[in-house]
């Protein structure tokens, strides 16, 4: 197995597994259980679906699946837990915790082939979907109807509604409609033993004890498989609007926020980008960034109509806004919205790149980030913080760009010293470690920030009835 990339370091391969490694009659047995196309081994199909957005593993699977259907995945786990056999879920792969990585001879279960959407149900205001539809693609079903499903964010032209929910991914309408949480009414479930479990259906009031659909949501695939969803509809908001406003430094964005959120209107979205990030937007992906230069920070709002043009030109005019600009079409409306989407992507394709999704009280974010701005150049020399995410929930991003002059290596143990710093301090404003994108491989030692111990173990012994061989998504969020 090729060496992982990762200070915290990964078990070696079970010993018992070695026998599925050396003999291939698991193949064989498999395709003969299902169907030729059921299963692959092909080297590229390998390491895409072995891997997910991060690139600090190198992905090492068995085999990838590819079921059709709950029962298809029900009888597939069943022969994985008689025969030990780890299994890593697998959807869209686009969260950035390491939650989908297959890197000890796993076999990856690829949701891939789970595309179906069924019909929206006007009446109940419901759609019932397999785990891997596409977020857009719902998003586009329901949208004739009148109806949305309010998750939403950059990725959701390639996330999957198996991952968003197990996530419980947040995204960039958080501030108007909350989290994937609220917008599940329903899940089917296969556990590692192959049991599948219905939970709730498309009831929106079952009084009866525990409500077990909320462990799996936000579980990372640690405790079973969601293969089908029941999703909440909304109807599709008003028109709005959009504009960017250049801001002058952190006080005044605070002070506008509170401006904007005191007005009484619907926001749609607050979003944050720092002018570094506002650069390479401009500079590497050569898009067009109208903000004056004296602007220390953009800041996106969209905002539902009615609004009173007073209430609009509160906001243009209010202390230490620079300049701003308003979207006059949809067009316009997408061009500033790519500004604010295309950061993480273009970070991440600049060089090596180190990551965090915090959360924090929002009323801590100012003095969190004006902290943090000291001590970054103060403490870690070289290191340039590119920070953006949504004000409005209490979300930052916070990134870090390896030097040029700096090695992986030395990166990497810098990098852990800042994050001690960091989630210390996170811890102390009672924030946490991971706002959507979870805990997966990469934070698993970070944990300790935002759980406390007996926390932890109350978590590991929902582990351990759910898939008490320790089968399913093995080593994500414990160490």
């Amino acid at each position: 197995m090729s060496k992982p990339q990762h200070s915290s370091g990964l078990m070696p391969v079970p010993a018992h597994l070695q026998k599925y490694i050396d003999q291939r009659d698991w193949l064989n047995e498999l395709r003969d259980l299902f169907y030729p196309e059921f299963i692959s081994v092909d080297a590229a199909e390998l390491e895409h679906f072995g891997r997910d957005w991060t690139r600090v593993y190198t992905p090492d699977p068995l085999a990838v699946v590819f079921p059709r259907t709950t029962l298809e995945v029900s009888h597939f786990l069943k022969w994985c837990f008689d025969r030990d056999i780890a299994v890593v879920p697998s959807g869209g792969r686009t969260g950035l915790a390491g939650g989908a990585i297959a890197a000890r001879k796993e076999i990856v279960l690829s949701l891939d082939r789970m595309r179906d959407i069924g019909p929206v149900n006007v009446l109940e205001r419901t759609v019932r979907v397999q785990a891997g539809a596409i977020t857009e693609a719902v998003h586009i079903a329901a949208k004739p109807q009148g109806l949305l499903w309010p998750v939403d964010f950059a990725s959701k032209g390639s996330s999957t509604v198996g991952g968003n929910i197990a996530t419980n991914a947040g995204g960039v309408r958080v501030i108007r409609y909350g989290l994937t949480r609220n917008w599940v009414l329903g899940l089917t479930v296969v556990l590692m033993d192959g049991r599948i479990l219905e939970l709730n259906g498309a009831l929106e009031k079952n009084n009866t004890g525990i409500d077990l659909r909320h462990l799996f949501i936000g579980s990372e695939g640690i405790l079973g498989v969601i293969t089908e969803a029941v999703l909440k509809l909304e109807p599709l908001p008003p028109e709005s609007d959009v504009m960017l406003l250049g801001v002058l430094d952190l006080p005044h964005v605070f002070k506008l926020f509170e401006r904007v959120r005191q007005s009484g209107q619907a926001l749609q979205a607050f979003e944050l980008m720092s002018r570094d990030c506002l650069n390479v937007i401009r500079e590497v992906r050569g898009l067009q960034v109208p903000l004056s230069p004296a602007a220390e920070y953009g800041v996106l709002i969209e905002v539902e109509r009615p609004y009173t043009d007073e209430i609009l030109e509160s906001w243009l005019s209010a202390p230490g806004v620079v300049d701003g600009v308003m979207a006059q079409s949809p067009a316009e409306a997408r061009q500033l919205w790519e500004l604010r989407e295309g950061v993480a992507e273009t970070l991440s394709g600049m060089g090596i790149l180190h990551k965090h999704d915090l959360s924090l009280p929002i009323s801590r974010l100012e003095a969190f980030m004006s902290e943090w701005a000291t001590r970054i150049p103060r403490d870690y020399a070289g290191f340039t913080p590119y920070v953006f995410g949504h004000i409005g929930d209490g979300n930052l991003h916070v990134n870090v760009m390896k030097p040029e002059s700096m090695s992986v290596e030395a990166f990497r143990a810098r990098c852990a010293e800042m994050d001690h710093d960091l989630f210390s301090y996170v811890q102390e404003c009672q924030g946490s470690v991971s706002a959507e994108h979870g805990i997966g491989l990469n934070k698993r030692h970070l944990l300790k920030y935002t759980r406390t111990p007996d926390e932890i173990a109350l978590m590991k012994a929902m582990k351990q009835v759910f898939d008490p061989k320790g089968l399913l998504n093995p080593g994500k969020i414990f160490e």
